[in-house]
Formats: structure tokens, sequence, C-alpha cells
């Protein structure tokens, strides 16, 4: 064996077949001012509306999924509503981060309110069948129900 082969490598592999390899080590990069102040202007201002960051769209491709999900949503899709406001969920939560973004924050509110009206009327309802039941639907209970759709109907002979 040679002095280089018996230098560990940093990040903790070594190939026992690579001597070369092993002897190279990972240099860090030194910082320099120009790096801190664009690592400071990057996290002082985020350019990414979505929760993808970087991997995310840009704020044109944004503008036009937004409208779409939130014109969509109308056409009885109200969960779009709820998918639009997750991805842009970075325009919804933190509005002064982002001040170039009015006419997709329009949307995005609009869809928050849509899907906040669809879950509260729709929890609603599921309430409403889960308390109330038999009593507050009387003799048409047994009508409204579909766990006994297959008594009803016979399909439970052939088991």
């Amino acid at each position: 064996m040679d002095a280089n082969s018996r230098i560990p490598p940093a990040h903790g592999y070594s190939n026992p077949h690579n001597t070369a390899a092993a002897a190279t080590s990972i240099l860090l990069p030194t910082a320099t001012a120009d790096d801190a102040s664009a690592s400071s202007r990057r996290l002082d201002r985020a350019d990414w509306p979505t929760i993808d960051g970087p991997l995310g769209l840009s704020h044109e491709e944004s503008l036009t999924y937004a409208s779409r999900f939130f014109k969509l949503g109308f056409l009885f899709l109200p969960m779009l509503w709820g998918i639009n406001c997750f991805y842009f969920w970075p325009i919804l939560r933190h509005p002064s981060t982002y001040p170039s973004h009015p006419r997709l924050r329009h949307y995005l509110v609009g869809s928050a309110i849509g899907f906040s009206l669809f879950a509260a009327v729709l929890c609603s309802w599921a309430f409403t069948f889960a308390i109330g039941g038999e009593r507050l639907f009387g003799h048409i209970w047994s009508e409204l129900v579909m766990y006994n759709f297959a008594d009803k109907y016979g399909l439970t002979g052939w088991i």
C-alpha cells in the first residue's frame, strides 16, 4: 500500500479498487463578500410563488395555473380550489413577501374562500346525517342511507 491509499476520503466511502479517488478530498469553496450579499438577497426576497421553490413554476405559468384552477373550481370541482391554495401556499401565507403577484393573490384568495365555503357545506351536510339520523328524518331515513342498499335490491343472496 502506498501512502495515498491509506488516507480516508472526506465523504466516508472508500473504494479499495480506486486509490486515486481515495487520495482526493472534497475542498469546500470559500465564501466571498459577493456570495454573502447574493445569499442575503435571496433570503430577503423570495422569487418562487409555489411550494416547490426553484423547481416550481415561473410567475407567468403560476398565473395561468392559478386562474385555471380557480375557474375549474366553479364546475363542481372545488377540490381544485384546495389544491390551488396548497400549491401556492407561500403567497397565501406571506402576502407581503410577494408584492409582485397581486393578480395571482386575487385567484388564491378566491380559491381559499371557495374551498372554505365548500368544506363548511360538506361538513354540515355530513354532520346532519351522522348526528341527526332517524330522529331528524323519521321513516324516510331508511330510504336515504346507503348501508341497506344491498339488502334493498337483493344483492346479498349470492354470498
